[in-house]
């Protein structure tokens, strides 16, 4: 019988709770797409074959009807997750009464025989490294985010589940019992003794094919030497070395090869609040939040990933004007497409309860100013750093420096998206400064052609407006919006941009109103929306970009012994893989998607300017 997505129940039993919480996970991917494993064995979100496709995998946002793929000890154990050293190979290990087995979860990054171009496998090998372990595997689908019905059929020792438009061969080296939905097997293994689950997404071009012992530790290896080659890259040699490179490597699993695209998170609609409505999709390229993944990369010396971001950028966008939103959109598709319509899954029932799920983003039509400043920086960075920037990309830099000149008083959403109503932000401010600033010192340095002139006067201009209206005379400090006396942790960016110097009397004095009103234990939210309402509500956690970035403006005030404590008590804060979400919640839970590109390219800024200030 076809599976119904108004079932009420999944037809088998989870063992342990229903929902574990969003930092008990690692990640594994193959630069296409990714998946969430839980700390206890279970796959419970997986999108196939890139990051925005429909889930087939999505117990993480609803545990009876999401579908989950289960591997685990079948008695009493305790687990431990590591990171197989320097890779992106996630090991999850089971301590029972009798031994320890463990299942080593891993993505080929990249087919390396005929016909395996277009391939995407998920493999899962189970040894048993000491005594005897009995294990249970359940391989549960659930196509089109569980809204979709699929069949179960057998095929040459494979199992195929297909729906429309989409199959799954599951191949397996012990014998498993289907029914018409499901896969599953209870097995034991002594010591030194392996089985191996692989799960291949198939169509017209990739046909189904076995994945023996032999081709398991065939691609085992392979995968981890792709990893550690890419990592040999880094030329960061600093303090917090396995944090920095922990993070270097999930901003390189937030990459989608095809394109170069960068998406923000690789999940949608984990809360920010559990029970509240601040739920979003982020498996898309923010403009802002890719071109700053670009900054961090570059700084340890990955150009690679900033050259295919170049090319995404003059490949898949072409600056135009988009009805009063500008001539970039704030976000894109990972193959570039322009159109993401943002629509709720009524029949999800959200993580631990936290509805709405959504996918796609209705925030794709806001304007928000402050993404010229972050992509124009990131060029100019690339040009300095990397290689020099082609004549054609410095035509569309030039494009969209005339427009900021033109629009930088324009109010806008701002950089938090906001859904409460325009207003003259001065964050927005700020980076139209950096756009026009860096967009000189690029053509100064290159001798390219530029409307230098109007470019200074346009500069002068938004920096004057930002002292003289951005600063509140009764808060001592500069302010979220004109004419407001509302704070905003976005204004760390302000001597980090070299807007201001990082000692001056105002920014101090700002630094200071910002460590009272918005810093908690080094943790600093974005913004007080009960004194700036943002247009939703509930609350939210402290946003981990801001404590990292508070690190940063600290190191450039001098005050170097509090900006390494507030470090340090960030990477507490860490889950026990190193991964961070967007937010941290009042008792020190990961909150919203998760794992976040801004929190950990924020991450390797800090140890990086940090690392450099102690000498």
């Amino acid at each position: 019988m076809p599976f119904s997505a108004n079932a009420p129940h999944a037809p088998h039993a989870h063992h342990g709770p229903r929902y574990l919480p969003i930092a008990e996970h690692g990640l594994i991917g193959d630069l296409r797409s990714v998946a969430l494993v839980g700390s206890d064995g279970t796959i419970d979100w997986y999108c196939c074959p890139s990051f925005d496709d429909p889930s087939v995998f999505a117990a993480i946002l609803d545990a009876e009807r999401g579908g989950r793929f289960e591997l685990a000890a079948s008695v009493p154990s305790r687990t431990k997750q590591f990171y197989f050293p320097d890779t992106n190979v996630l090991i999850t290990r089971f301590f029972t009464e009798d031994g320890v087995g463990e299942v080593q979860d891993f993505m080929p990054v990249a087919g390396d025989g005929p016909g395996d171009e277009g391939r995407h496998r998920l493999i899962r090998r189970v040894v048993c490294v000491r005594g005897t372990v009995p294990f249970r595997v359940l391989v549960a689908p659930r196509f089109d985010y569980g809204a979709a019905a699929h069949t179960l059929r057998t095929l040459d020792g494979l199992v195929m589940f297909e729906s429309t438009g989409r199959s799954l061969a599951l191949t397996s080296t012990v014998a498993l019992e289907c029914d018409s939905l499901d896969a599953r097997a209870d097995f034991k293994l002594g010591e030194g003794e392996s089985a191996v689950f692989a799960l291949d997404q198939v169509d017209g071009r990739v046909s189904p094919r076995g994945c023996a012992h032999a081709e398991a530790e065939h691609q085992f290896n392979a995968t981890v030497a792709y990893w550690r080659r890419w990592l040999h890259q880094s030329r960061y040699r600093g303090r917090w070395r396995e944090m920095v490179h922990r993070s270097a490597l999930t901003l390189k699993l937030l990459t989608y090869a095809p394109t170069g695209a960068i998406v923000a998170a690789p999940t949608t609609s984990l809360p920010e609040q559990l029970g509240g409505e601040r739920n979003w999709d982020y498996r898309y390229v923010w403009v802002r939040d890719a071109a700053f993944a670009v900054y961090a990369l570059l700084r340890l010396g990955f150009s690679g990933e900033a050259e295919a971001f170049m090319r995404f950028l003059t490949t898949h966008i072409s600056p135009g004007s988009n009805d009063g939103t500008g001539p970039l959109q704030i976000m894109y598709g990972i193959d570039g497409r322009a159109d993401l319509p943002e629509r709720v899954l009524p029949h999800l029932e959200g993580h631990q309860g936290s509805a709405p799920v959504r996918v796609g983003n209705a925030a794709v039509g806001q304007l928000q100013l402050d993404i010229y400043g972050a992509l124009i920086d990131s060029i100019y960075l690339y040009d300095k750093w990397a290689q020099p920037i082609p004549s054609g990309q410095w035509d569309d830099v030039c494009h969209l420096v005339t427009w900021v000149c033109d629009n930088w008083d324009q109010p806008d959403e701002g950089v938090w998206e906001t859904r409460g109503g325009r207003k003259n932000f001065l964050y927005s401010r700020l980076m139209c400064w950096v756009a026009i600033e860096r967009a000189i010192r690029l053509a100064t340095h290159r001798g390219l052609p530029a409307d230098h002139r109007r470019w200074r006067e346009a500069r002068d201009a938004i920096y004057r407006r930002i002292m003289d209206r951005g600063w509140s005379e009764r808060r001592n400090a500069f302010v979220q919006y004109e004419g407001g006396d509302v704070l905003d942790a976005s204004l760390l960016m302000m001597p980090l941009a070299k807007f201001i110097a990082p000692t001056d009397p105002k920014w101090l004095s700002t630094l200071d109103a910002l460590t009272e009103d918005l810093v908690s234990d080094s943790l600093v939210y974005r913004y007080d929306p009960q004194a700036s309402p943002d247009g939703l509500r509930g609350d939210e956690g402290t946003f981990s970009i801001c404590s990292f970035w508070y690190v940063e403006a600290l190191v450039r005030a001098g005050r170097v012994d509090e900006a390494r404590l507030a470090f340090e008590k960030m990477l507490t804060y860490a889950n026990h893989l190193g991964l961070y979400a967007e937010e941290i919640g009042r008792t020190g839970e990961q909150q919203g998607n998760f794992p976040q590109a801004f929190t950990h390219l924020a991450l390797i800024s800090a140890a990086f300017n940090l690392d450099r200030a102690l000498g």
